[in-house]
């Protein structure tokens, strides 16, 4: 019996780190992918119009858009959507190529956005939080302090916003065997929900929880 409480015990710590140091890592990767909210330096080399001002401290015209899109002088709107921003800078000098005679463009992430998801259901910390730097499941969890010991990690479910429909992630295969298939880019207002029992009814296990967390954030975007 010593045994068994024994590995349950090892079971949950390395769980518990993997989660921790796979956030760790995300912050240290340079394939950031980019999200809304997300203040961009973009120097477009021999022209100073096309170009964030020299001046500009945490500020610039060049700001991600809640639908993903950042609106550029020329060229128009440019969506950042499961961009890097080496793959976002490849495309703007596509873009611009059109216009200029080999275009030399640089970016810079200034301000770096966040994404709020909810975390629900059988994990430590249940409610909304926000996301910097990756915006992907495994993150999400960390932020929540990981499972409790009846969580199924073989069946998280996955609600993106505005969706009732629910996917199944095997965060389980990702702490055991590194597949990223369960390690997807969450977007804002997803929620995941962890069962101990492998069923989820959105009508009744998600919607309160979405409905009273979406009030006590209103309440304190009104106390800021």
């Amino acid at each position: 019996m010593k045994k068994t409480i024994l590995a349950l015990g090892l079971a949950a710590s390395l769980s518990a780190f993997s989660l921790t140091a796979d956030a760790a890592n995300a912050q240290n990767t340079t394939d950031y992918i980019m999200c809304p909210g997300d203040v961009l330096q973009v120097i477009v080399y021999g022209h100073e119009d096309l170009s964030t001002p020299s001046n500009a401290s945490n500020s610039s015209p060049y700001v991600v858009r809640p639908d993903g899109k950042v609106s550029f002088p020329l060229i128009g709107d440019v969506d950042v959507t499961g961009k890097t921003v080496a793959q976002f800078r490849e495309e703007l000098a596509s873009r611009f190529s059109q216009y200029l005679v080999t275009p030399s463009i640089s970016v810079n992430v200034m301000k770096l956005g966040t994404t709020r998801v909810y975390v629900l259901g059988e994990i430590k910390r249940p409610g909304l939080y926000e996301l910097e730097k990756s915006h992907k499941v495994i993150d999400a969890l960390a932020k929540a302090e990981g499972f409790t010991e009846k969580a199924a990690k073989k069946n998280v479910f996955l609600v993106r916003a505005g969706s009732t429909e629910v996917q199944k992630l095997n965060v389980n295969n990702y702490l055991t065997k590194a597949d990223q298939k369960a390690n997807v880019v969450l977007n804002e207002g997803d929620c995941l929900y962890l069962t101990s029992n492998h069923k989820v009814i959105f009508s009744r296990d998600i919607m309160p929880f979405l409905s009273a967390a979406y009030y006590v954030s209103e309440i304190k975007n009104d106390n800021n």
